[in-house]
């Protein structure tokens, strides 16, 4: 069992840290003083905790907003709050809190709540996490994913950009390369990148998560982990995230990047 304590106050998190060591000698412990920390071991880290005991008033990303960022990050892992404050229980339900301490803590309150986990947990989704803010990177598993071409890691960062939606060939042609006088080259190109793609989502037994219709091709969003589409979800730790940069090195996601930055700030 893999269990996270979260608390902003070093004296608060130590007493966490012992109530749960006590109330589960046996388990993974890892200790944060921010959610942000948090939600990066999940995301970046590949670290999927079975449950997470959080402090509610913290700078930065609250608890609350960590639990809804948690929900679609490892959508099985259960979060206990433990707080000084009545006022958020309402606000823990709707977020779908398994449990509400109050402090002072107690090896009893922390033993009461792993209890009630289910005996199995199911393991959390295989995802792709996907980076577009900044420079655009795909990860698997929290390392860099290799790509055979440049441009085929650039035809998966458009694929992306268009969330979900098909894309024909001359699409991506004109806006990888604007106007090319020899259309049928650049067609045999996107076929070669659309190829190294599925061979290299094949090699991580994830090739479902293209899409491919005569000649038209899009992604299963539902398959991927990234920041740009959970931004527009109004998640706040991809909202807090953005500072105005989008897939940098790639110019044709300007117009996106712009979009972005006026809706934000």
């Amino acid at each position: 069992m893999m269990i996270f304590a979260i608390d902003d106050e070093p004296k608060a998190l130590r007493v966490l840290c012992r109530c749960v060591e006590a109330a589960a000698p046996g388990a993974g412990l890892r200790a944060f003083d921010s959610a942000f920390a948090a939600l990066d071991a999940i995301r970046f880290g590949g670290l999927f905790p079975d449950i997470v005991f959080s402090d509610i008033e913290m700078p930065g990303l609250s608890g609350l907003e960590f639990a809804v960022a948690l929900k679609k990050a490892s959508p099985d892992t259960r979060v206990v709050f433990v707080t000084a404050f009545s006022q958020y229980a309402l606000d823990a339900f709707q977020v779908r809190a398994q449990g509400y301490i109050m402090k002072p803590l107690t090896t009893a309150l922390v033993r009461r709540e792993l209890d009630e986990l289910p005996a199995e947990p199911k393991p959390a989704p295989n995802r792709l996490r996907v980076q577009c803010f900044g420079y655009f990177e795909v990860f698997w598993r929290g390392e860099p994913l290799r790509f055979a071409r440049r441009r085929t890691k650039e035809f998966l960062a458009y694929l992306v950009d268009r969330r979900g939606a098909f894309c024909a060939m001359e699409d991506v042609i004109s806006a990888l390369w604007g106007d090319v006088d020899d259309m049928k080259n650049a067609k045999h190109r996107v076929r070669n990148y659309i190829s190294d793609l599925r061979e290299t989502l094949k090699e991580i037994d994830m090739e479902d998560v293209l899409i491919r219709r005569t000649n038209n091709i899009a992604i299963r969003t539902e398959l991927l982990d990234c920041d740009y589409y959970r931004m527009l979800e109004g998640d706040m730790a991809a909202v807090n995230a953005f500072r105005g940069e989008y897939m940098t090195n790639y110019s044709w996601a300007e117009l996106t990047a712009g979009n972005l930055y006026f809706n934000t700030f």
